[in-house]
């Protein structure tokens, strides 16, 4: 019996070497190229990425993390329950900036949620043991213990948003959360607006924390006052805001605007008002935060804050590979955007 011709002539890969040939350069500085491009010329850095392309050559990753000791992978952790995942927008935008950015430079991103102590302690144990070489870390809440467990083994690790309680010793990327407040509440103030509620974010996170701020400081420099029975927190899902919105209509039956710390927030308020038959935003203005899809879903459309998704999620990269890379921890803080349309 006879093999088949086909088995038999089956091209084999392109190896570091064909690389090499066709770059007409030594193997070393193939190496160098693929393992960062250290004391490596541009010319000679172009001519191989130029070979590579020619000859269809793909990095052997598991071979190569023998050598560097790197597992050339980044995690992104969301410490949030597994349903936050699916039903707040945000997350999966900024998944997908991460996953776009990263893809730049051929580095697979692993999705990783951590809802309860348990799985915190088990991504944890993996993520020490050398699986993922930096965490893009997302939603840290106060005293959660992920943050600094990683930060004290030494993995590379960039927050979207600022970890409360770890100032400057670990690298973070997050919108101007408190002028992004201010806007707003500036921009109900302009509608003649003088009593504004707010839903707040968990006060245990910096949105939640800065967004608040921006919201008395405004209205302290507006000479309004600040009245505690129009201020009600949520935890930036649809049910608190519109939880919330009730317990402002109690308090306070005269609220002639409400600025809500996330669209999806606003959504819930939105339901509590229609509800209660008042009109939006003729009897009470809603203002939101992100300008996620849920600002274009919602009816009337929701006036709200931007974030900068797109920015903040490749500096989110850029801030990781260069802390992988040996830099020190950085942050990075962007500005938001007013964006008005039918709610206020």
């Amino acid at each position: 019996m006879t093999m088949s011709s086909n088995a038999g002539s089956r091209r084999k890969p392109p190896t570091i070497h064909d690389v090499a040939r066709e770059a007409g350069v030594s193997r070393g500085t193939v190496s160098r190229v693929l393992n960062g491009g250290h004391y490596v010329s541009p010319a000679a850095q172009e001519a191989v990425n130029a070979a590579i392309r020619r000859t269809g050559y793909v990095v052997n990753r598991h071979a190569r993390s023998l050598i560097t000791g790197r597992s050339d992978s980044v995690g992104f952790l969301l410490t949030e329950p597994q349903e936050r995942f699916f039903e707040d927008p945000n997350f999966n935008v900024l998944l997908r900036g991460c996953t776009q950015a990263l893809a730049a430079h051929d580095v697979p991103l692993l999705l990783m949620l951590a809802g309860t102590e348990d799985e915190r302690r088990r991504i944890a144990r993996y993520i020490t043991a050398g699986h993922v070489d930096g965490v893009l870390l997302v939603s840290s809440h106060s005293g959660d213990p992920v943050a600094e467990g990683l930060r004290e083994a030494g993995v590379p690790l960039v927050a979207c948003g600022k970890p409360i309680g770890l100032g400057s010793k670990v690298s973070y990327v997050a919108a101007d959360d408190r002028d992004g407040a201010r806007d707003m509440v500036r921009h109900l103030l302009s509608l003649g607006r003088r009593r504004i509620g707010v839903v707040t974010g968990p006060l245990d996170t910096p949105g939640g924390v800065e967004r608040l701020a921006g919201y008395k400081e405004v209205l302290g420099e507006a000479g309004v006052g600040i009245d505690d029975e129009l201020i009600v927190s949520g935890d930036y899902s649809r049910v608190s805001g519109e939880a919330g919105a009730e317990r402002l209509l109690a308090r306070a039956p005269d609220m002639d605007a409400v600025f809500v710390a996330s669209d999806l927030m606003a959504q819930g308020v939105l339901t509590a008002l229609q509800r209660a038959g008042k009109r939006v935003p003729d009897d009470i203005a809603v203002g939101g935060f992100d300008d996620s899809p849920a600002a274009t879903a919602s009816t009337p459309a929701l006036t709200t804050i931007r974030q900068p998704w797109d920015r903040i999620s490749s500096e989110m990269v850029r801030v990781l590979l260069a802390q992988i890379g040996g830099e020190d921890p950085a942050a990075v803080i962007l500005p938001t955007e007013l964006v008005r349309r039918d709610s206020a």
